[in-house]
């Protein structure tokens, strides 16, 4: 199947983005590395913040999608399969090519621009996983939840910023071993 113009373009963007980060990457590099005219492209997105967003969006639903196979497929209870998405991303992390979380990264770099479209977009990504964990813990019999699934994203991103700054993957593999403790405690006694 062809990829329409616009699709190469967020492509393009994705991959330089992602390994360069936000500023670094001018819209005359995406256009040339998606092989159109820089004309082509602002016919496609309005600005380079539009392009930024879209490449946050085209991220979105495979990293939810990603985290539910990886939550489904692990063996145990719910505290073990809170882990093993710590796990998944220990192992991803350890790819040549891994910068990070997308979301935070370009976060941080548009943090003195609160209404960039891209934030929102990043926001709403954050929420989206918190609310599917916390329905996960929820249907798992997990007590509070909502509290615990938001303590599992500090969890979470804290150990990707951590994992920046040291280069070092095994900060999501001790958080993913909290995340665990954490769910374990709140797991509901079976009933007798």
């Amino acid at each position: 199947m062809r990829k329409d113009t616009r699709d190469k373009i967020v492509d393009a963007a994705t991959k330089l983005f992602y390994r360069e980060g936000i500023r670094a990457v001018s819209v005359d590099a995406v256009a040339a590395k998606a092989g159109v005219t820089k004309k082509t492209l602002y016919y496609h997105f309005e600005s380079k913040d539009d392009l930024v967003a879209e490449y946050l969006s085209s991220r979105d639903q495979p990293n939810l999608r990603l985290y539910e196979t990886w939550f489904g497929a692990a063996q145990g209870d719910v505290s073990d399969k809170v882990e093993a998405i710590f796990l998944e991303l220990t192992e991803a992390a350890r790819h040549p090519k891994w910068q990070g979380c997308g979301f935070l990264r370009t976060t941080a770099e548009l943090a003195n621009q609160p209404g960039h479209p891209a934030l929102r977009v990043g926001a709403a990504h954050k929420k989206k996983f918190e609310d599917w964990l916390t329905n996960s813990l929820s249907s798992h019999g997990c007590t509070h939840p909502d509290a615990i699934s938001r303590q599992v994203v500090l969890l979470m991103d804290g150990a990707f910023s951590t994992m920046l700054v040291h280069r070092d993957p095994s900060y999501i593999q001790e958080a993913g071993r909290a995340a665990k403790t954490l769910v374990k405690g709140a797991l509901e006694p079976p009933k007798t």
